[in-house]
């Protein structure tokens, strides 16, 4: 039997690795630094280097590599040995502070935005003692920040940890300015759910759209998908139940706090989510999360796949970031307690949100912006593309009661009566829950659901840390000029809800209604990520980052140039895979099956019967027919695709990709999923969705 306890972090050099292996002047500097957010004394390098090297060859680990996380949304290593040779010929096992704080991988080979040439190849890594290092394979893992020989950021988690220490001293500043003088240090958290499906490697592997792209290209709607609402908590397959329990197992070695799993709506979708960790240490736990629910199920002779939007006409996959921010005494600032109307301190965060929220809507929209996710957004899945913030029946009340300057009484929990004695009674919440919202507030942290599953949480992170520390900020300058500071909270707290109630949305999110509704609110609704991803670039977004020192104006324009390439990128592969798939697979299936009826209806006319009215001659003329058009779109897709990269300018192609590019697969695989309802299954060239999804 799995002895948990045991198991859970023991590949991980954490808080009970460290006490026990470091000398105690240095484990207490090293925790000051890693708590209270204090420069690193490089003088304890070589020591944390050794005793890491120590454990690691103990776990059985030969090599180090800094891990790192490039613009790409993926994770980079490049390993190196502890081997050292001696002049005897012999080696020494060795690991220096150097090489623990420090390491140059290629900067010109990754994703920059232009920040870097080919022949600017410098680039370093440093290392971020704030996330433990871990084990994993036969190498010691340090989890590292990424830039460049100029210093420009490179990757997701440097501009992370610089909105986390800018909402820390934001919200420090506030608490201060209304008494409490013991905060010291804010950190913002994350829980993040992780949905994905699960399919057979054999049938994943007879499938070159999924192979390349993540998603199918093509494919007919089977007789059932999740119309009959059987799959949701259903009881987990066999097979699926001995994945999950070794993933889990895979992850408690790795300090990763699983802690929920259930099937999700769709067939075969699956979700798993953890406890709460600080934002930094949970992005890399879910980016390894990531890679290793791909690795287990390739052990089950399955494939993960992660794309927003796997299979069309069942749901897609996202990611649903759960953000709060908590203080270094132990407090949860968005916590309303029993009497929210009367909690000052959570009036004041909730008012921070909702002003950032409706402020910098659009930064939200662009940090869950991605071909992939444009699948999803708006659909019955996911929230809308339009951002609002759900808070429920008790707070909106006391919201309205707050502009209003009315008396607001708090609500009071009740019985569930179920009419059952048997059943014990419980109290219920006071307000309900709204799937359907992008932002919505579920009891004591903001639930962003509009992340694609794919998705790496830095980016939403990164704003949603950024957005709030401004809103704070401002906040902050007004209380510690204030004479009268409880009379200043007061007013702050009624101004600002007042000035951004448009942004509160408990309704239906679904619905054409709230489309018109929001349109007339002034919210934006940015249906595509090329309609998004211009708003990162605006003045005001520039001017927000730098002021705060998050991203330069060069850093933020090189993160916009490597969004719409990635678009255009992803999408222009989708094309090719579509086009190779109908001349190489569907249009030859279809020929053949064309042929074999036309050889049955000869046969059939050979032996004098009227086969003018045969079904087999019928079907010959409608599958000709549709192959005809079939080819057409072939042809017309191919011809955008050969327009796609004219020009230089970024945005253009983008639009170029959604206006015309996307339109013609669409109607290519319209075109090409018809076919397949016709033409026979052993003919078929691919599994279809009833052999994937079932």
């Amino acid at each position: 039997m799995t002895n948990v306890p045991e198991m859970f972090g023991s590949l991980v050099f954490n808080d009970a690795a460290m006490k026990e292996r470091l000398p105690k002047d240095i484990y207490k500097s090293l925790q000051k630094t890693i708590k209270e957010g204090l420069k690193l004394d490089i003088t304890l390098a070589n020591v944390v280097a050794n005793a890491m090297k120590d454990w690691a060859i103990e776990k059985g680990a030969t090599h180090y590599t800094h891990w790192f996380q490039p613009m790409t949304g993926i994770t980079a290593e490049k390993h190196d040995s502890f081997i050292s040779p001696q002049n005897d010929g012999s080696i020494l096992m060795e690991f220096s502070g150097k090489e623990l704080i420090q390491g140059e991988p290629d900067a010109s080979s990754f994703p920059s935005g232009g920040l870097r040439a080919t022949f600017e190849a410098r680039g370093y890594t440093a290392w971020d003692p704030t996330s433990y290092a871990f084990i994993k394979g036969n190498s010691l893992c340090i989890p590292t920040a990424f830039c460049s020989y100029g210093g420009e950021v490179l990757d997701k988690k440097t501009p992370l940890l610089r909105s986390m220490e800018l909402v820390s001293k934001a919200a420090v500043r506030v608490l201060n300015a209304i008494g409490d003088k013991e905060t010291t240090r804010v950190a913002s958290t994350v829980g993040p759910e992780q949905e994905y499906f699960l399919i057979d490697k054999e049938l994943f592997n007879k499938r070159k759209d999924l192979i390349f792209t993540g998603r199918t290209l093509f494919g007919a709607k089977p007789p059932k998908g999740q119309e009959l609402e059987d799959h949701y908590f259903g009881a987990i397959k066999p097979r699926v139940s001995a994945y999950m329990e070794d993933l889990n197992e895979e992850l408690w070695k790795l300090g990763i706090f699983a802690k929920t799993e259930h099937n999700e709506v769709a067939p075969s979708q699956h979700e798993m989510a953890p406890i709460f960790s600080t934002t930094n240490i949970a992005t890399d736990h879910n980016q390894l999360t990531m890679e290793i629910m791909k690795k287990v199920a390739d052990r089950h002779g399955l494939v993960c796949l992660l794309h927003e939007k796997p299979f069309a006409g069942v749901n897609g996959s996202g990611k649903h970031n759960n953000w709060s921010l908590g203080t270094n005494t132990g407090k949860n600032l968005f916590d309303p307690t029993k009497t929210p109307s009367e909690n000052k301190q959570f009036l004041l965060f909730l008012a921070a949100v909702i002003k950032a929220v409706d402020d910098h809507q659009d930064l939200l929209r662009v940090s869950v912006a991605s071909a992939g996710n444009d699948h999803r957004l708006g659909a019955n899945e996911a929230p809308p593309a339009i951002i609002s913030i759900f808070l429920g029946s008790e707070l909106e009340e006391v919201v309205k009661a707050i502009v209003a300057g009315t008396a607001r009484k708090d609500g009071v929990a009740s019985p569930l009566i179920t009419g059952v004695d048997t059943l014990p009674d419980f109290m219920k919440d006071t307000t309900d829950r709204n799937r359907t919202s992008p932002f919505a507030f579920t009891g004591n942290k903001f639930e962003f659901r509009s992340l694609g599953s794919s998705f790496s949480i830095a980016g939403p992170n990164i704003v949603l840390n950024t957005i709030m520390a401004d809103a704070l900020s401002e906040f902050a300058d007004k209380l510690e000029a204030a004479s009268d500071v409880n009379a200043e909270s007061a007013k702050l707290i009624k101004e600002t809800l007042a000035a951004h109630m448009r942004i509160l949305f408990n309704g239906n999110n679904y619905s054409e209604e709230w489309v018109v509704e929001a349109e007339k609110r002034g919210l934006l609704n940015l249906k595509t990520t090329v309609d998004a991803l211009p708003y990162f670039v605006k003045e005001k977004n520039i001017k927000l980052f730098t002021k705060h020192k998050v991203f330069s104006e060069v850093e933020i324009h090189s993160r916009y140039e490597l969004l719409l390439e990635g678009y255009c990128k992803q999408i222009n592969i989708e094309a090719l895979t579509m086009i190779e798939m109908a001349r190489k697979e569907i249009y030859p299936a279809s020929a053949a099956y064309v042929k074999a009826l036309a050889d049955s209806a000869t046969a059939k006319s050979a032996l004098g019967l009227d086969i003018s009215e045969d079904s087999d001659v019928l079907l010959v003329k409608k599958i000709a027919s549709l192959q005809n058009n079939f080819s057409k779109k072939t042809a017309a897709l191919e011809d955008k695709v050969l327009h796609l990269f004219d020009g230089e300018e970024a945005l253009g192609q983008a639009e170029f990709v959604r206006d015309s590019v996307l339109p013609a697969m669409q109607e290519l695989r319209a075109a090409g999923d018809e076919i397949e309802t016709l033409v026979g299954k052993a003919y078929w060239p691919y599994p279809t969705y009833g052999d994937l999804l079932f």
